[in-house]
Parts: structure tokens; sequence; C-alpha cells
């Protein structure tokens, strides 16, 4: 399995997921010239992306999706309320029910906690390798946590440093109680908590994601996760991709 974010943030969002057969995207929330482009400077073809599963309907997860779909034509996988928000840009779709296959690749996925219609956190895996997304949600329900506990790689939210976002000028309070909320992101303390409770011996690889602009640092991100010293910490950036890892 291959992976990269090639934008997160909340601009847009977009990873790469590559196996023996088959490669999908999770979200295209950067336009779909962004996204070829960055595709292209890892060697794959845009008109090879099989598949494209969506975690909720926000536009930084959707933005490209409409043009992406009509010239490339990849299935779209989403839930039947995600559907309802997007049932005229969608061509090819499958409503997720349930554990997907899809040739050598397996699709479980979680219910997040955020402030659209719906919204999930998604386990693929191929050839006994496993990665877990989980972006954009106010805490992890237990069982969950279950369910994600040591596997190869994480994209694992960071949104924001508490301080720096209570104490940001240019953000109203009402928007603050959203973000800090059951249904808005994980900050930074959240996200060094949950993943004392699921990384485990397997686990190689972490990309902190969805990272503020204004209300988090890289350093303080990094320096939070300092006590994982055998995993190596990869931040996913807004315009820029990731390296191609390969576990």
């Amino acid at each position: 399995m291959k992976i990269s974010v090639l934008a997160s943030g909340s601009k847009g969002n977009c990873t790469y997921i590559e196996t023996t057969h088959t490669k999908t995207l999770i979200d295209i929330g950067m336009s779909s010239l962004y996204v070829e482009k960055k595709l292209i400077s890892l060697g794959v073809n845009p008109d090879d992306i099989n598949n494209i599963f969506i975690t909720h309907t926000h536009v930084d997860h959707i933005a490209g999706l409409k043009v992406f779909i009509k010239k490339h034509h990849p299935t779209v996988y989403l839930t039947a309320k995600m559907y309802e928000e997007l049932k005229n840009d969608l061509i090819d779709y499958v409503i997720i029910e349930d554990k997907i296959i899809i040739e050598d690749l397996t699709v479980d996925y979680f219910k997040t906690s955020h402030d659209a219609i719906d919204s999930l956190g998604y386990i693929f895996k191929s050839n006994d390798r496993e990665f877990v997304y989980v972006t954009d949600t106010g805490y992890i329900n237990i069982k969950n946590l279950k369910k994600m506990t040591n596997k190869d790689i994480y994209t694992f939210e960071s949104n924001h440093d508490i301080e720096l976002l209570m104490n940001n000028p240019n953000y109203p309070y009402h928007i603050k109680q959203r973000i800090l909320g059951d249904k808005g992101h994980l900050s930074n303390n959240q996200c060094k908590e949950y993943l004392k409770k699921i990384v485990g011996d397997k686990t190689k690889y972490i990309i902190l994601a969805h990272l503020s602009e204004q209300n988090n640092d890289r350093n303080i991100v990094l320096n939070n996760l300092k006590y994982l010293t055998n995993i190596k910490l990869i931040i996913a950036e807004q315009n820029e991709n990731t390296e191609l890892i390969e576990i």
C-alpha cells in the first residue's frame, strides 16, 4: 500500500491511496486541476483513479469532485445522507452500508462527530497493511478507538492549539466554541490522548492533518508527540503533498 496526502487544511483536503490493483482518493476538496497535477507528480495518471471515498460534504472536502468525476469517471463512495446533498453531481456511485471490498482493497468505516449532515472516518486494508484516516471530528467514540488500534499508518487530525485558538482576536466566540465542541475538530491535546490509546507495535507512520493556519504551529504539534520515538511523524501541508509512503 502506498499513501500520499495531497492537501490538508481548511482550504481543501485530498489523500491518495494505491494498492496493486486499485488507485483511490479520500475526498477531493481542492480543484480538479490541483489534484491532477499532484497525482502526475507522483507518477499517477488521473484517469487511473478507480474510487473516491467521501468523508463529508463540506466544501473543503468536495470542491473538485464534480469536475474530476466528469473528466476521469471514478466510482464515488458515500452515505445515503451525503448522496442527498451531492446526487446532482454524481455519475457512478455506491452507497456505503457495510464493509467494502474492491479487488485487493478492503474498506471499513466508522462514524465521526462533525457539524455536517453525515461524516465518516475510514480504515483501508490491503495485504495485511492497514491505514486509518480520521479528521473533522470533535471526539472519537471508544468503540471506534478499539476498531482503529495498532494499525500501520494513521492520518490523524491535530487541528488547533487551544491557547492559540482562544487568544485569536480574529475568531468570534461562537466560532471558537464550534471548533472546540463535540462536532468540531480535534485539538493537539486530544490528538495526543487518542494516539496514546491506539498506537501499537505495528505503527510506523503518523500523518498529522488538518492543521489550522491561524490557530496551530507545526512545532507545537511535533513537540506534543515527541514521546513517539519509534514512529515517523509527518505534517500534512495545505498546498504540498507528502512523500509517497509505502507500507
